[in-house]
C-alpha cells in the first residue's frame, strides 16, 4: 500500500509539501499541488481524515439529525444533503433524535458534545430550553431545516399560508362543509407543523364565516392511523363533511382509501386536499401542495457549507418552495 512518501517521490517534492498539498494546511503553489495531486491517484493514495483534520482544523464531516429515518420526507433530505456533500469532499455522520426517546439526551450531552463535525443540519427537531443551551454551547454553525430555532437560519415552510391555500381551494369549489383531520401528539410530524397548518385551516373557514371542524388522528400522521380515523367519522352519513383537509398527505391518502372502500365516491361525494408532495399523492389523484425536500436538502447544505467556509452568512429565514397541484381528487360538492 502506497503512503506519503510514495507520493513525494512520484511528485519530486518533499513529504511535507506532499502533505500540505494533499490537505490544504498550507501555502503550495499551483503547479505543485496539481503534481501531487496527479501522483496521488495514481498510486491510489489518500489521505487520512485525522491527518487533514489535523492539517486544516476541519473534520470534513458534517452532523445530520432527524427525527426519523423510514418516512420519505425524511429520506429526501439526507439524498439531499449527501447529493451536495460528496462533490464537495465532505462525509456526513446522521444522528436519529425520535421524539420522546430517552435516547435524546445522550445525543446532546454526548455524540453531539464531541464535535466531530464541522457543522449541523437539525431537520424538524423541536428541542427544549435545554437542548438548545446544549446545542449553542457546541460551538458549531447549526442550520435548521422545519422548525425555527433561536438564533439559527432555518429553512421552513409558511405551513399556515400553505393550508389557507388548499383551504381556500375547496371553497372556491364551492364547499362549505370541511373537516381538518391532524393528529394527537406524540406525532411522526413536528407538532408545531400540524399546529400551524390547523391554524391556516381556521383562518380560511373564518374568512368566510364557514364552521371550523377539526378531527384528530390518534398518535401518527400515517396512512394506516388515518384510514382508522376516516372510517370512523366518515360513517355517518348526516355528519359527513363534503370536503376534507388533511395536514399531511399521508392522512390524505389514508382519508381515501377509507372513503373508496366505504363505497364514498371521491370527490364526486367527498372531496379531500393534502400538503407536502408525497410519492403517493400522484398515483391517488391527490391535489395537495408540493414541497420538495430534496431540494430543501441541497439548499440547507449550501447554507451550512457558506457558514462553514466563511463566504456568506445566510438569512435567519429563507422560504422553501411550494406548488398548488390540482388533480381529481377535488371536485364541486353535489348538489343535496
Amino acid at each position: 500500500m502506497s503512503g506519503i512518501a510514495d507520493v513525494a517521490r512520484l511528485a519530486g517534492v518533499s513529504k511535507s509539501t506532499a502533505s500540505r498539498a494533499l490537505t490544504g494546511g498550507g501555502y503550495v503553489s499551483d503547479d505543485t499541488r496539481r503534481r501531487v495531486a496527479d501522483a496521488a491517484e495514481s498510486l491510489g493514495y489518500v489521505p487520512s481524515t485525522s491527518a487533514v483534520s489535523l492539517a486544516t482544523g476541519r473534520t470534513s464531516t458534517i452532523a445530520l439529525i432527524v427525527p426519523k429515518v423510514n418516512r420519505w420526507y425524511f429520506g429526501a433530505i439526507v439524498e439531499g444533503v449527501e447529493r451536495t456533500l460528496i462533490p464537495r469532499g465532505y462525509d456526513v455522520t446522521l444522528y436519529v433524535a425520535e421524539p420522546g426517546s430517552n435516547d435524546r439526551e445522550s445525543l446532546y450531552s454526548t455524540y453531539l458534545a464531541r464535535k466531530r463535525f464541522d457543522g449541523i443540519i437539525a431537520v424538524a427537531l423541536e428541542p427544549d430550553d435545554a437542548d438548545l443551551e446544549r446545542l449553542a454551547n457546541i460551538g458549531k454553525p447549526v442550520v435548521s431545516i422545519g422548525n425555527a430555532l433561536a438564533g439559527v437560519p432555518t429553512l421552513g415552510l409558511d405551513n399556515i399560508a400553505i393550508t389557507r391555500i388548499i383551504t381556500q381551494h375547496l371553497i372556491a369549489l364551492g364547499h362549505t362543509d370541511i373537516a381538518f383531520v391532524g393528529s394527537t401528539p406524540p406525532s411522526d410530524a413536528p407538532a408545531k407543523d400540524v399546529d400551524e397548518r390547523s391554524i391556516g385551516y381556521r383562518k380560511a373557514m373564518n374568512d368566510h364565516g364557514l364552521a371550523v371542524r377539526i378531527r384528530n388522528v390518534p398518535s401518527t400522521l400515517t396512512i394506516t392511523d388515518a384510514y382508522a380515523a376516516a372510517a370512523s367519522f366518515l360513517a355517518d352519513a348526516a355528519s359527513r363533511p363534503t370536503g376534507v383537509v388533511a395536514a399531511c398527505d399521508e392522512v390524505a391518502i389514508g382519508v381515501i382509501i377509507a372513503a373508496r372502500r366505504m363505497g364514498i365516491s371521491v370527490p364526486t361525494q367527498l372531496s379531500v386536499v393534502g400538503i407536502d408532495g408525497h410519492d403517493y399523492a400522484e398515483m391517488f389523484a391527490l391535489t395537495t401542495v408540493e414541497q420538495f425536500p430534496l431540494d430543501q436538502g441541497v439548499e440547507a447544505t449550501r447554507m451550512l457549507l457558506s457558514m462553514i467556509e466563511g463566504t456568506s452568512e445566510p438569512p435567519r429565514r429563507t422560504e422553501a418552495a411550494t406548488r398548488l397541484v390540482v388533480r381529481s381528487s377535488t371536485a364541486p360538492p353535489r348538489p343535496a
